[in-house]
């Protein structure tokens, strides 16, 4: 059915009202105030049908409760937690009185980012930015000059060995025989434990080929279940056992130079990345770029890029999304030295850092500047959920970029409704003795 309202209850008439508790001047407030949210109703009211099934929850929820998952870096439980617990939360949500009870199960945000696809969380990262320019606070002339680059967005995956993922592959094989009927002669439980304790003793002691000789004992295990279950199937393999065998095949066929190489058991799309970092040689996981105003560091596109493509191939696909996000042409573009050899065809003028000299002295500035890229991948990261993707699949990746974008404008738009707030208290702390500060902001506050 269609998503719910907020609804009012006639034991609401003697409660009092969010706003006439709430501090209107938070910066919550203000930002729930200047988002357009009938935008969200009249974009997401598609993905439900009138008289079929329960209704849904209200779209204004969902919605709030993704921007501030993301820009809090709180996980599905700990934002539904959080929601309870703080009345900002919900007046930014759309109730007009405290809630005492769950609103929703965080298993729902889960079937609600599915429903809505990537499609709809771009709709989000769109009003994160039309929010913005609304407000002010990203004008046309800052959408001229742009930085680009790109960073690992890491799956949330152990560390793969061959001896690790053997292990799995055949705990998975035999667990899904039984499921089926299909009665094995041996399933190697134990002797696969005891070769997997001492292959991890040896590498740890530095003792390689006694390693290498448990990690082969490991892979003739595997090699006797998939050849024992192939045998005993029928020939109507259930698709999910076809599939698994299929990918045990390739894990047990992989060699060490091999392209596109299994690194994950329950998610075989990750890639394995060098990014050239010292402390950190391989990262599993998929490429983001990500495309920032030069000028005040909002972030207006980013990407999830999957078949780890060359960075300069990248610039293309970051540039049109960014542009169709502010509906505004972009003129210059500041990258790395990874960008060279780049295929974009498009107007834009692109300057790759350290590759020309005599540049003029505007031209030398914004080249500089184009390294404050750098912090705001950092805080994407540690502050917006994207060091560890726990979504899953191709689309959870494309998913999980685009809601740490949104995270990181939100925030940006907090601290500029807080900002102002904040450094008038320093001020008044500071030079409250004085008098003609007091003089200034008697007349500034009349």
């Amino acid at each position: 059915m269609t998503s719910k309202k907020i609804e009012r209850t006639q034991e609401e008439i003697f409660k009092s009202r969010l706003d006439q508790i709430l501090d209107m001047s938070h910066p919550l407030c203000k930002l729930a105030n200047a988002i357009d949210w009938g935008y969200f109703e009249k974009e997401f009211g598609k993905f439900y049908v009138e008289k079929y099934g329960r209704p849904g929850k209200p779209i204004r929820l969902m919605v709030g409760l993704h921007y501030l998952k993301n820009a809090y870096d709180e996980s599905d439980e700990s934002s539904v937690e959080r929601f309870l617990e703080n009345p900002y939360w919900q007046y930014f949500c759309g109730y007009d009185f405290f809630q005492h009870k769950y609103p929703l199960e965080p298993t729902s945000l889960v079937k609600w980012r599915k429903r809505v696809g990537e499609g709809g969380i771009e709709k989000m990262f769109y009003q994160t930015l039309a929010t913005a320019q609304k407000l002010g606070m990203l004008k046309e002339s800052h959408l001229n000059k742009v930085n680009v680059d790109t960073t690992v967005q890491e799956k949330a995956i152990t560390y793969p060995t061959d001896a690790r993922l053997y292990n799995r592959m055949r705990n998975k094989l035999v667990k899904y025989a039984r499921k089926m009927g299909i009665k094995l002669r041996q399933t190697y439980e134990r002797v696969a434990k005891e070769a997997m304790i001492m292959q991890q003793r040896y590498s740890h002691a530095r003792q390689m080929k006694r390693a290498a000789r448990e990690t082969k004992k490991l892979k003739t295990f595997l090699g006797r279940i998939i050849r024992e279950i192939r045998r005993k199937s029928t020939e109507d393999i259930p698709i999910e056992l076809e599939n698994l065998l299929q990918l045990s095949e390739r894990l047990f066929n992989q060699k060490k130079d091999d392209k596109e190489k299994l690194y994950s058991i329950h998610e075989p799309m990750v890639e394995c990345i060098a990014k050239g970092k010292i402390h950190k040689k391989y990262e599993f996981g998929c490429k983001v770029s990500v495309a920032t105003t030069s000028r005040d560091n909002w972030v207006i596109g980013i990407k999830a890029h999957h078949g780890n493509p060359y960075d300069g191939h990248t610039l293309n696909d970051i540039l049109l999304q960014s542009e169709k996000m502010v509906g505004n042409s972009i003129r210059e573009v500041f990258c790395d030295r990874g960008y060279r050899g780049h295929d974009y065809k498009g107007d834009a003028i692109i300057h790759i850092a350290g590759t020309k000299h005599n540049l003029s002295r505007t031209l030398r500035k914004w080249t500089r500047r184009r390294s404050a890229i750098e912090p705001v991948i950092g805080h994407l990261k540690s502050d917006n959920r994207m060091n560890r993707n726990y979504l899953k699949g191709i689309i959870g990746d494309n998913i999980n970029a685009l809601l740490c974008g949104c995270g990181a404008n939100i925030r940006k738009l907090i601290a500029a409704f807080f900002l102002p707030l904040s450094f008038l208290q320093v001020l008044f702390k500071k030079y409250s003795s004085n008098f003609y500060f007091k003089l200034i902001t008697s007349f500034c506050f009349l």
